[in-house]
């Protein structure tokens, strides 16, 4: 479905990505774990259009999309629930959906996609009319990735679904991601818990100063020590039970 074949991008002077592909398959569940600033929400912006590569290629369906502006890129099916929600405060939970789906105009299939990601959350039909400001942290979390879900993508991207959320939130929102996963969406996800990202994805790529340093069945990724003793930490590392099915 998704191959980036070579990419660099740079923040003005400084290069954040060199020479970086990698492939997705339809349905596949594929992560993105390494430090800060290794270059993993670069990557996931290069693929929705939100930076441009200087350098290489990205294929959706087989069709080149660098240089597509990102509502197009949302059109052909790419959707992006981005690092820290980007939630606005002063709307309510049912207008965060209805702008989800800005590019369509098939008001029963949108009413029908809200009812769909009512029933994913129900927390957000209980607060369908609450300001998003006053909602904590998972139930803002469960609003951006039910915003993305309105655009009805085949290839939905997450950056970091579980940041500043509570452990036991945590669980629940990638419980939710896996079911949406299992529903055969295929998605992309940068998580900071390398444990939890392992746990749940069928595959995964280590990142390291802005390049792919090592690729493979996350499961098995799970059990490498040298990633656990580079990425998984002594608390992390006592609990990355793997549990995809």
């Amino acid at each position: 479905m998704l191959q980036v074949k070579n990419i660099s991008c740079r923040y003005g002077a400084v290069v954040a990505l060199r020479d970086v592909s990698l492939v997705v398959s339809e349905k596949e569940f594929v992560t993105l774990i390494g430090a800060n600033g290794a270059g993993k929400t670069t990557m996931l912006r290069c693929i929705s259009g939100l930076l441009a590569p200087f350098h290489g290629e990205i294929l959706f369906g087989g069709r080149p999309i660098n240089g597509i502006a990102p509502a197009q890129i949302v059109q052909l099916g790419i959707a992006h629930s981005p690092e820290e929600r980007k939630i606005w405060p002063r709307l309510n939970v049912r207008d965060h959906l209805r702008l989800g789906a800005y590019c369509r105009s098939d008001a029963n299939g949108i009413r029908s996609d809200t009812d769909r990601v009512y029933s994913i959350f129900p927390k957000l039909a209980e607060r369908r009319t609450q300001l998003c400001g006053t909602l904590s942290g998972g139930e803002q979390q469960m609003v951006a990735i039910g915003r993305a879900l309105m655009s009805r993508p085949k290839l939905l991207i997450l950056d970091e679904p579980s940041l500043g959320l509570a452990p036991m939130i945590v669980d629940q929102v990638m419980e939710t991601i896996r079911q949406i996963h299992h529903s055969g969406m295929t998605i992309i996800m940068v998580e900071q818990s390398a444990a939890v990202a392992l746990r749940y994805a069928d595959r995964a790529y280590v990142m390291e100063n802005g390049t792919i340093v090592h690729e493979g069945v996350a499961s098995e990724l799970l059990r490498d020590e040298a990633v656990r003793r580079a990425y998984l930490g002594k608390a992390e590392t006592g609990k990355a039970e793997f549990r995809h099915n």
